[in-house]
């Protein structure tokens, strides 16, 4: 017996996205980002990095761009 599970919004948003072309879902991702609320946890974050950067230093762009995925996941 199969059971009926509403959908819901959340997951009615995800398909319409997926439908979106890349250049609308690029838009759409920069007006998430700008309409993003700062929490305290974010700032706490942003400030920990600032710290870390003026006293570790950086990692060049090359090693940032192959360990991105697994540090923003």
């Amino acid at each position: 017996m199969t059971r009926f599970q509403p959908r819901t919004k959340l997951a009615e948003i995800q398909e319409a996205i997926l439908q979106l072309d890349p250049k609308e879902q690029q838009v759409l991702r920069h007006w998430l980002d700008e309409t993003a609320e700062e929490t305290p946890e974010m700032l706490a974050a942003s400030d920990e990095g600032l710290r870390s950067l003026a006293t570790e230093g950086g990692v060049p762009i090359a090693e940032a761009r192959q360990h991105l995925r697994r540090w923003i996941g």
